[in-house]
């Protein structure tokens, strides 16, 4: 086999994480994004640079300079104050490169000994699907496992050539609630649900993520409503399921304020609630 040409919007690549998949993976994280989601830890990862150029003039290092209408990053010079990131009035940042897979491929090779696999995030990695096939293509040469961390919005089990050279989903259960789920993200839950059914019924689902926002979503309705839709599957018992506490860094205004993180107290409730639905392998974050 072997990769084509396709480049992607990299936002970072972490080399060494075990938060983002079984094991140690190298995660790359994509940018763009078709969800608005309120509490969004990264929200500068939803939107691609416009080339407004508000942030050079903020950049105190003088690593970001605007030509032609494009915004140019120099990694060099930039010191990572975040500045830049913080000013942007798009949800957006300059400190994104377009990367073949080859390339990102060489950036990880010095850790291919050290890790599992890789993790593909965002963003929404699926919007740039074509790259993602050259990736994951290079993964199976080097006999390292292929995920994707995504919020659902795809149609997975319909890209058969994907599928085949993915090992697994982690899939972003934000709400079961579709109206819940379309406040949240400005679209309904519909497609993350039947999703979850497909992936299962498919041996791709690698684990179910829930973000925690006491007061604003119904946890454990989530939790109850996945469990109803898995339970049909023989072992949905034993899938991953990460319930992830809400914090505030890097949310965005207004909702950073608006927004509290739950007690320790309570994410040992909504866990013991998961284990009464039948979940096994609850992880708390």
């Amino acid at each position: 086999m072997s990769a084509g040409q396709n480049a992607a919007l990299v936002a970072r690549i972490i080399h060494h994480s075990v938060v983002d998949g079984p094991g140690n993976r190298a995660a790359v994280f994509l940018q763009g994004c078709n969800y608005h989601c309120s509490y969004c830890h990264n929200p500068e990862t939803i939107s691609v640079c416009c080339g407004c150029g508000t942030c050079v003039s903020m950049c105190p290092a003088g690593a970001i300079s605007i030509s032609d209408g494009r915004v140019i990053w120099d990694d060099e010079a930039c010191t990572g104050c975040d500045t830049c990131i913080h000013v942007c009035p798009h949800l957006s940042s300059p400190r994104v490169r377009r990367l073949t897979a080859e390339q990102v491929m060489e950036e990880i090779r010095g850790d291919i000994p050290f890790i599992r696999g890789i993790t593909v995030s965002g963003g929404e990695c699926t919007l740039q699907r074509d790259f993602l096939v050259d990736l994951f293509t290079l993964a199976k040469e080097h006999k390292l496992t292929a995920l994707l961390d995504s919020n659902g919005s795809y149609d997975y089990m319909a890209d058969a050539e994907l599928m085949n050279l993915c090992d697994g989903v982690m899939l972003d259960v934000k709400a079961f609630d579709t109206a819940v789920h379309k406040e949240l993200t400005g679209r309904g839950s519909e497609p993350v649900i039947e999703n979850a059914r497909k992936l299962m019924a498919a041996g791709k689902l690698t684990e179910i993520r829930t973000v925690i926002v006491p007061g604003v979503l119904p946890s454990e309705e989530t939790i109850a409503g996945i469990a109803d839709v898995l339970k049909e599957f023989p072992g949905y018992e034993t899938l991953r399921y990460k319930l992830i506490a809400y914090r505030n860094l890097g949310v965005r205004e207004p909702y950073n304020t608006l927004f509290r993180s739950p007690s320790p107290e309570e994410m040992q409730d909504l866990k013991a609630f998961a284990e009464q639905k039948g979940f096994r392998n609850i992880v708390v974050i």
